[in-house]
């Protein structure tokens, strides 16, 4: 299980990108992740967490063919991830922009692979169950 929560913007991508390249004043949390995936197109890591901003967490607890990608944008942003009791492969995309969000996820199956859940907006609450 994986338990997260970093302040401001803490992300090992930010020691690889090129600082000539990037216009600074045009950044924010509307255009951060596709400058990140421009400067790094090929990286692959299993779970890929990005978090910026204030006391966001993530929960996983995730079986070992779970490709995740999880993105939360605001503060006090909450997700619990469980599919660790099967062994069914899951490919997920899930994002939070936004405060005060929560998104709870339990369980995977055929249905859900290649699932995408993208949160807009503050203080929403998704429950969704994969049996």
């Amino acid at each position: 299980m994986f338990k997260l929560g970093w302040s401001v913007i803490t992300l090992l991508l930010f020691t690889t990108l090129k600082a000539q390249q990037i216009d600074w004043e045009k950044i924010n949390s509307n255009t951060i992740l596709n400058i990140i995936a421009v400067q790094n197109p090929d990286l692959s890591v299993s779970p890929n967490i990005l978090q910026i901003g204030n006391n966001n967490s993530v929960e996983l607890s995730i079986n070992a063919k779970t490709d995740i990608a999880v993105r939360q944008l605001g503060e006090y942003n909450t997700l619990y991830f469980v599919n660790s009791f099967t062994d069914t492969e899951n490919k997920t995309t899930i994002s939070a922009q936004g405060n005060n969000n929560i998104i709870d996820v339990t369980g995977s199956n055929s249905i859900s692979d290649g699932m995408q859940i993208h949160v807009k907006g503050d203080n929403k609450t998704i429950f969704v169950r994969n049996y």
